[in-house]
């Protein structure tokens, strides 16, 4: 069946459209099967090829200029008994770059020093951009590296200071671990797979349809 969305497509375009709504609408595999009458393991294929597709529009997005908020969090098994603060067992690390008025990046990484998130916000923030960070030690010297820098101390209870906060960056948190419970347990391939579709649904929230569509169309799955 010729699909211009899917290669070698058992289903129509018009079926792959309702799928796609489906999906933009956060729908399970499971429901997305029940309500399309299309079977699981084509729902589950399709799904996994959708995001693999948001992985890679997400490394298309540019350097930005501007105002941004940069932060880490932990993802993954709950806080052992006794262990505290940054990098607790059983946790996956994560940074994330969010521009105010405009998108977030997030990925995975080793560990939060400086080491690690420099580069990153090297390569993902230009010159001249005024950044807002908490205290973590990681972020000293972004004002050495051309940048505006602003911090509020969450370990004084500080959590804003005029436009100096991470509000937005921590909303993206909250957004994507609610979105992450719902799946009880992720591979380290899946998580990555859906931490990025969490960046995805909040860049694009309002045209997430019409993007993947037209991505699809011209590149097709």
């Amino acid at each position: 069946m010729k699909n211009k969305y899917l290669y070698r497509a058992h289903i129509s375009e018009t079926k792959f459209r309702e799928i796609l709504r489906y999906f933009c609408a956060d729908q399970p595999a499971s429901k997305t099967a029940q309500m399309s009458g299309v079977s699981r393991n084509s729902i589950n294929a399709l799904y996994y090829k959708l995001r693999l597709r948001m992985v890679q529009l997400s490394v298309l997005n540019t350097p930005e200029l501007g105002e941004l908020e940069v932060d880490e969090s932990y993802f993954g098994a709950k806080r052992v008994r006794g262990k505290r603060g940054r990098g607790a067992a059983g946790k996956t690390p994560v940074f994330g770059i969010l521009k105010r008025e405009g998108k977030v990046y997030v990925n995975i990484v080793k560990n939060c020093t400086k080491a690690q998130l420099l580069p990153i916000i090297q390569g993902k923030v230009l010159e001249g951009s005024t950044i807002y960070s908490d205290g973590w030690k990681a972020y000293d010297g972004l004002i050495l590296n051309g940048y505006d820098h602003y911090r509020v101390y969450h370990s004084h209870d500080e959590f804003v200071r005029g436009k100096a906060h991470v509000n937005g960056i921590e909303s993206f948190w909250s957004f994507t671990k609610r979105r992450l419970a719902k799946f009880n347990g992720l591979t380290d391939t899946m998580f990555h797979l859906h931490l990025k579709e969490g960046e995805f649904r909040w860049n694009y929230r309002t045209s997430m349809y019409q993007i993947l569509l037209k991505e699809c169309r011209e590149n097709p799955l």
